[in-house]
């Protein structure tokens, strides 16, 4: 059977796809470890009442949370598809397994976005970011 080199460079690059896609798929469901001492590690972004969101008036947020401890946590800081940070005082923290931070931004637009945030918090005296994660919401 004659293959031909074209043939050859597709097959070469769907394999290759493929096991990108393995690798990918099987890294995020592979443990993170314990978390480090006075750690924050955000889950995921809640918006309960996404279909009443008004522009300029706060709406309700719950970032959902693991931490090592309970490290104070006063700020949740917002980017909408890029644009920001605004941050905005939390309004209160439910520590657990997971815990909840509760936080009421604004939207200063309607439309589609990429909701992304991180918080600060205190650990070992100093002020520290969580990574960002993201989550989409639109804004009617």
């Amino acid at each position: 059977m004659k293959v031909t080199m074209g043939r050859a460079n597709s097959l070469l690059i769907a394999v290759l796809m493929s096991g990108a896609i393995l690798l990918i798929s099987s890294c995020a469901s592979v443990p993170t470890g314990p978390l480090a001492p006075g750690e924050v590690k955000l889950l995921r972004i809640d918006v309960p009442f996404e279909g009443s969101i008004k522009r300029n008036i706060p709406f309700a947020v719950n970032i959902i949370f693991e931490a090592d401890g309970k490290p104070e946590i006063r700020t949740a800081c917002f980017y909408w598809s890029g644009d920001g940070p605004n941050c905005f005082k939390v309004l209160d923290v439910r520590y657990g397994s997971p815990g909840t931070i509760n936080v009421e931004p604004r939207a200063k637009s309607s439309g589609s976005y990429v909701l992304e945030t991180y918080v600060l918090y205190i650990r070992d005296g100093k002020t520290q970011p969580t990574k960002i994660i993201s989550s989409p919401i639109n804004i009617p």
